[in-house]
């Protein structure tokens, strides 16, 4: 009964990770903007938050985040029949992990003056907008098949389109702000547009999950 009782106490804290992960992540690069200046949200990456005298929060937003999702995500991976999802978020954890030392170099820097530094973190940094609808999609089937998680499907389905249009629309204003300049105004903006509505999913679900954690000692992806 211990034993049990310390497991649903291990799923429980996953799940509070997850509520606190997004919000926390969002709240502080908003906050941040905001207060940095010259810095402007609508054309720079929130990652231009890690350079200068003040990048240490942004550093330190990206490593909070991607641990307080590692945690979330072991707390999903439990007794899920499926790993594709979970392994998702462990990866997108990860890749936030590396994001914050590995600082990227300013947009429109010379390929002679970029660093090593700036060229890992533009490689998974691409790798992690990709991976965010990825994860979202592997959890639809998932909340198809469960009754009580049937209310999540569409909302997962509606984050996961969301996300993947504005990874497209980001991939291809990037091509073009770098031959013409012409995206360039707005690409911090479209970054948005797919990292906020993810957040939002992954509060959504974890939020869910919390509150079935708390009244069953079962997780609602069980096996079958």
């Amino acid at each position: 009964m211990s034993a049990r009782k310390d497991a649903g106490d291990g799923r429980a804290h996953a799940m509070w990770a997850g509520v606190v992960a997004p919000v926390l992540f969002v709240s502080t690069f908003v906050i941040e903007g905001r207060l940095r200046v010259g810095y402007d949200s609508c054309a720079m990456y929130i990652s231009a938050l890690s350079l200068g005298p003040r990048g240490w929060v942004q550093i330190l937003n990206f490593v909070v985040f991607g641990l307080l999702l590692l945690t979330f995500a072991r707390g999903v991976a439990t007794g899920t029949p499926s790993r594709v999802g979970p392994a998702l978020l462990k990866i997108i954890a990860l890749g936030n992990l590396l994001l914050g030392p590995f600082v990227m170099y300013p947009v429109g820097a010379s390929r002679d003056l970029t660093s090593i530094h700036g060229t890992v973190h533009h490689f998974v940094a691409r790798i992690v907008l990709v991976l965010m609808p990825v994860s979202c999609f592997a959890f639809v089937p998932r909340f198809h098949q469960e009754p009580k998680w049937q209310s999540l499907e569409w909302c997962t389905l509606a984050a996961g389109t969301t996300v993947a249009i504005a990874v497209a629309i980001l991939a291809i204003a990037t091509m073009v702000a770098s031959a013409q300049n012409t995206f360039a105004p707005w690409l911090g903006l479209i970054q948005r547009v797919a990292v906020v509505p993810y957040m939002a999913w992954l509060f959504i679900f974890a939020l869910t999950m919390r509150r079935t954690t708390a009244t069953s000692e079962e997780l609602p992806l069980r096996r079958k």
